[in-house]
């Protein structure tokens, strides 16, 4: 199907002025959304064999929101690696709510263009890859490259336009729908959501913007040229599941020997 143009559009939820209702309503229900549909436990041996590769049992999750999916996704990670653990990061930190047993969030701001040294371990994406313009999504790959770090990003969104018809017509009743699921419920919550709709209209301009901000295994192909010295090797696909699409990109150091 023909991709439509990447577009470096503007999204609230990138915004440090976005006031923390706003925010906070916005992450909440993206958090619920993939808490129930559940869409990334698939990719949990995907992940453990790079934690195996890697000789580490810890995940440095980049750009988290509000916990992203890990509430489901550690368990599942966990099912099939154990010791399996995962440190949260964000540059706007969002407390995190029912976390499971071994996941944490760092709460200082973490800046993925500048990842401190102590944050080692295999590093993760989820729903964040299309913020970053091209120049930025490069110098990230490449970091991990130089270092030597595995690397997974994934993202749900397509650069389609049955795709961004579908986000046209379903997102305003998703989050009516999605709403009421929210612990704990807020009177403003609800008020910006049924009396004054205010969040769907925000939640379906950065649902648009980030279809028209993401990028496709050609692009991620065409991104990573270049950036495999001493052995380090990406892949990128389409992984489908639930009839749902996940775009992902891979990234890891060759094997010793």
């Amino acid at each position: 199907m023909p991709l439509l143009p990447r577009l470096q559009l503007f999204e609230f939820l990138d915004q440090s002025w976005l006031p923390e209702p706003l925010r906070r309503g916005e992450v909440d229900y993206l958090r619920v959304v993939l808490d129930r549909m559940r869409p990334y436990d698939s990719v949990a041996p995907q992940l453990a064999e790079l934690l195996r590769t890697a000789g580490t049992d810890r995940v440095v999750d980049l750009c988290s929101g509000a916990g992203g999916p890990w509430r489901t996704l550690l368990p599942a990670l966990q099912a099939v690696h154990g010791r399996a653990e995962v440190v949260l990061t964000d540059l706007h930190p969002t407390p995190a709510q029912d976390l499971p047993p071994g996941a944490h969030y760092r709460d200082t701001p973490v800046d993925v263009t500048r990842i401190p040294e102590e944050l080692t371990g295999v590093r993760t994406l989820f729903e964040g890859l299309h913020h970053f313009p091209p120049e930025q999504a490069r110098a990230l790959f490449e970091d991990a490259a130089a270092r030597g770090v595995p690397f997974a990003a994934f993202e749900l969104t397509q650069r389609s336009l049955p795709y961004l018809l579908g986000q046209l017509l379903l997102v305003g009743p998703l989050v009516w729908g999605f709403t009421p699921l929210i612990r704990p419920l807020r009177w403003w919550r609800l008020a910006l959501t049924y009396l004054v709709p205010i969040l769907p209209l925000l939640i379906l301009w950065d649902g648009v913007v980030s279809s028209l901000r993401t990028y496709a295994p050609e692009d991620l192909e065409k991104l990573t040229t270049g950036l495999g010295g001493d052995g380090y090797r990406w892949s990128s696909g389409v992984h489908r599941v639930q009839g749902m699409a996940i775009t992902y990109l891979i990234g890891q150091p060759g094997r010793p020997g």
